[in-house]
């Protein structure tokens, strides 16, 4: 079962109940597998919503990798999208705000109090 806490999304796909979670290895090799240079391009190349099925397997390889599954990239296209490809692009975007969103929701730094 996943545990949100540690960044680890739960995905139900092809009847399997899986758990996603991305690892600092995981986003380096996203980071390749997307073609962007950095966290920053990664970012970028995700905000702008032009994904392909390729690319949500790769990101689901990772993902699932992550979380101790061992499934190969084959496994994972053979998995049936019954309930749409909804679900798993929520999964995915989850997994995202779950691994970005601490920084992001971090108070700004304030300046001493004199």
């Amino acid at each position: 079962m996943a545990n949100i806490h540690r960044g680890e999304v739960p995905l139900t796909i092809g009847g399997r109940q899986l758990t996603l979670k991305l690892t600092l290895g995981g986003l380096a090799e996203l980071e390749h597998a997307l073609g962007a240079g950095d966290l920053a391009g990664l970012g970028e190349r995700l905000a702008a919503g032009r994904i392909s099925a390729r690319d949500i397997i790769g990101i689901l390889s990772i993902g699932l990798k992550g979380a101790g599954h061992r499934l190969a990239d084959d496994e994972i296209a053979a998995l049936p999208v019954d309930e749409g490809l909804g679900p798993v692009i929520a999964a995915i975007a989850a997994l995202f705000s779950h691994t970005f969103g601490e920084a992001e929701a971090a108070p700004a730094a304030r300046p001493p109090v004199p």
